[in-house]
């Protein structure tokens, strides 16, 4: 956490600790990829010069992921802040200007969107008077709806107008892993050399079933049972 900053907007980053991630996101070396990516976050955050403040799942409270978002951002409007910028810790493509470009969209919009590729978003920059915890608690979290249904409850309830950052990728699989290392020139080393130990260490382990199943295929094909008398 870092609050001495005077300014009324806070960053959010609302990321599990990696021993929780990896129960969640089955990733191999998975909890090294989310120390790192968790890291990388901190220092993205910390160049952009707000106050922070981080929630794992032992600072969240509620029995379902809308919960537990919607009472950490009520938390931060609670230590007296009129804005939030809400992150988590899987998109290693998030910058600093990111988040600038979302303080200074924040000053004329009430709601500012960082959308993700699979129909989520990165981020989200609210105002306070925007914020309804308990319309946010119902909302389809962790669904590729939630961007739509958030953008429409957002819309009815104020007529906000609604800012857009770029799109960026997230990880939740190995398979997002391989199509973000596509573009690994932006990544940090530490980051870039992690995403290819996972893909090596993935191809591996796919070609080890492949053999086993087109071995366990042949000895039943050849295998014509015992002769009936």
């Amino acid at each position: 956490m870092n609050s001495s900053h005077p300014a009324k907007t806070a960053i959010l980053i609302f990321a599990n600790s990696a021993e929780e991630d990896v129960k969640h996101k089955p990733i191999p070396k998975g909890k090294k990829l989310f120390d790192a990516l968790t890291k990388t976050t901190l220092k993205t955050v910390e160049t952009a010069g707000l106050p922070y403040f981080h929630f794992t799942e032992k600072q969240q409270i509620g029995a379902t992921f809308g919960e537990r978002y919607s009472n950490a951002i009520q938390a931060i409007f609670n230590k007296g802040f009129d804005k939030v910028i809400t992150i988590g810790n899987d998109s290693p493509k998030l910058k600093a200007h990111h988040i600038n470009e979302a303080v200074k969209q924040l000053e004329t919009n009430k709601v500012v969107l960082g959308p993700s590729l699979d129909g989520g978003f990165y981020l989200l920059a609210i105002q306070k008077a925007n914020f309804n915890k308990e319309q946010f608690f119902h909302l389809p979290w962790q669904t590729n709806s939630i961007k739509k249904t958030l953008l429409a409850l957002i819309v009815t309830n104020n007529n906000s107008k609604v800012s857009f950052l770029p799109y960026l990728s997230d990880i939740d699989s190995v398979e997002d892993i391989h199509y973000i290392f596509n573009f690994s020139f932006i990544l940090p080393k530490q980051l870039r050399l992690l995403f290819l130990e996972i893909i090596k260490e993935f191809k591996i382990v796919i070609n080890y079933y492949s053999l086993f199943f087109s071995s366990l295929k042949r000895s039943i094909y050849f295998n014509k049972g015992s002769p009936i008398f």
